[in-house]
């Protein structure tokens, strides 16, 4: 119903607003209509409401001879010229969107590959910035022969867009239609960011975390450098060097306890050789696992300090999880080493050396944290880390229900062996390692019942141990997926802009390009827009919540990873 007009010429007799010349006011409303084509306004105006009395289906875009034109007007349009003061001398598109709005119970047909949806025009106009409710998006799908807009897209996906404009706003996906492609529909009729973002909510999807980035210049390029190795060459050759350190560090502390790199003084007083009373021998400084684990630690603590210097927030910074592993990763050294120079000229009794070396161990066990620094370089271990934070409900069932089995299962496994001599199991508390590692299905065989009715319960056990941990891992797998989805998808999207980035450039070049020199206001101008595609590209699949569009002091933590 919405055709653009072409000019009515009206004889040369003209309204004062016609633009013709002058003309008193009985003139100026004496014709709406030009005579020599369309007949008094009377004639008109009945032609009209004979065409408003046929069914919608048969409706058509009126086709009017004017001497030798022929014009093609819709219904509204016609309206239009009966209630005008004057006739128009042009109606261009302006106006025409205009008259299309006057009449909001209008109802107006719309074709998705072959399946006919019909619905008032006020439905649509709530919403005018999306395809369907501007008029001047919507025309160029307009189909003048049938008198409906026809789009050839997804028949199912209509469903849920129509409840859209029917419901004020809400956003709700059919059962039959995949999740990408209601995504895909979502940006082709053009609802918005928002409605994008309460689809996601809806279906689950957890918003990705925007960091915010150092005001000061030097800042933020030095917490690029360290925090975020994609961000440039440098940054990506001190991911490296960090993750070579940490391997060297792991597999020092690993090394360090074999027999024959065994130090003398983790040894239990007990069993050394010489006299226990012996006084345990110091820190040798110059033992060439010290000296790897100190190159280790001076790396560590440098790079502890310039991320701390450089970060947005101190405060924030400090709570971050993976900082206090990095803070614990490097405090064994210092305290084994401030330890041992404050021990060296000492004598100490065996129990107080027997204590130390504990507290010794027990510190120097926290260094194999240091392995989770490793994920702050892999995607695969922050996939991993954001399914176990995602699932923590069902692994708080899972622990619950392991909890009720070792209950059960330990209990009645006791009193079935309570009669026999030769039982494994003398409490009920020294049953429960036996029921853990049976609804586990590990089975270490160390404990085991002997009785048929021992048996009976273990075989129990073991089924319900299987159930038990079977039911949560579904949604565990299903979150994992999601994560890794999410990931890949996200590279796939940078690739894509890469390349379509990459092509406008060229094309744009080639296309300005009248001579073997392109002048500097041309390169600004290629700039200009290529900074606009970038924006748009980003407003449409990157925006998230803390960020409404991406900024010089805000960075997407999961679009600048590297997976060493």
């Amino acid at each position: 119903m919405e055709i653009a007009l072409v000019s009515f010429e009206n004889g040369g007799a003209k309204g004062s607003g016609g633009g013709g010349g002058g003309g008193d006011e009985s003139h100026r409303n004496a014709l709406d209509v030009p005579q020599s084509s369309f007949g008094p306004r009377e004639e008109f105006a009945k032609e009209l409401n004979t065409v408003r009395g046929r069914p919608q289906q048969q409706r058509s875009p009126w086709r009017i001879n004017d001497m030798n034109n022929t014009f093609s007007c819709s219904e509204n349009a016609m309206d239009a010229l009966l209630r005008a003061d004057h006739s128009p001398h042009l109606f261009d598109e302006d106006m025409l969107d205009m008259d299309m709005d006057t009449d909001s119970n209008e109802r107006v047909l719309i074709n998705i590959a072959g399946l006919r949806y019909e619905t008032q025009l006020g439905t649509l106009n709530q919403f005018p910035d999306t395809l369907l409710g501007d008029p001047a998006k919507r025309i160029k799908y307009f189909d003048p022969l049938r008198n409906e807009y026809f789009f050839d897209r997804n028949r199912p996906s209509f469903d849920g867009i129509l409840y859209f404009y029917q419901s004020g706003g809400k956003i709700r996906r059919p059962v039959n239609v995949s999740i990408d492609v209601f995504a895909d529909e979502i940006r082709f009729y053009q609802l918005g960011e928002e409605a994008m973002e309460r689809f996601r909510e809806d279906e689950g999807f957890i918003k990705e975390e925007e960091k915010p980035l150092p005001q000061n210049e030097f800042q933020k390029q030095v917490w690029l450098i360290f925090e975020y190795p994609e961000s440039s060459s440098p940054a990506r050759g001190i991911a490296i060097v960090s993750v070579i350190v940490i391997t060297i560090s792991i597999i020092t502390f690993c090394l360090e306890t074999l027999p024959e790199f065994r130090d003398e003084r983790e040894l239990p007083v007990s069993s050394r050789l010489d006299n226990s009373t012996a006084p345990r021998p110091s820190l040798t400084f110059t033992d060439p696992f010290f000296i790897i684990e100190t190159t280790c630690v001076i790396w560590f603590t440098f790079e502890l300090f310039v991320r701390f210097f450089a970060c947005p927030s101190k405060s924030e910074f400090s709570k971050t999880i993976m900082n206090i592993i990095d803070i614990m990763a490097i405090m064994p050294y210092f305290i084994t080493v401030g330890t041992e120079l404050a021990e060296q000229g000492q004598e100490h009794q065996n129990g107080q050396q027997a204590m130390s070396l504990a507290i010794l161990r027990v510190i120097r066990l926290v260094r194999v944290f240091r392995i989770f620094k490793l994920s702050r370089h892999s995607k695969g271990l922050q996939i991993l880390g954001q399914t176990l934070k995602a699932s923590m409900r069902e692994l708080g069932l899972l622990i619950f229900f392991l909890f009720i089995g070792v209950i059960l299962f330990s209990s009645a496994v006791y009193f079935a062996e309570a009669d026999e001599p030769e039982s494994h199991f003398s409490s009920i508390p020294d049953a429960f390692w036996w029921a853990v590692v049976t609804m586990t299905t590990v089975g270490y065989g160390d404990m085991r019942p002997v009785t048929v009715g021992g048996k009976i319960v273990g075989s129990l056990c073991a089924i319900a141990g299987v159930l038990t941990i079977a039911l949560p891992v579904p949604v565990i797998v299903s979150n994992f997926n999601y994560f890794y989805h999410r990931e890949t998808e996200g590279e796939e999207q940078a690739q894509l802009l890469n390349i379509s980035n990459q092509n406008l450039v060229s094309e744009t070049i080639s296309s300005r390009r009248s001579s073997s020199v392109v002048s500097k206001s041309e390169y600004m101008e290629i700039d200009e827009d290529l900074k606009n595609s970038i924006d748009n590209f980003r407003e449409a699949n990157l925006k998230t919540a803390n960020c409404t569009a991406p900024s010089q002091n805000c960075v997407n933590k999961g679009k600048l990873l590297t997976d060493v």
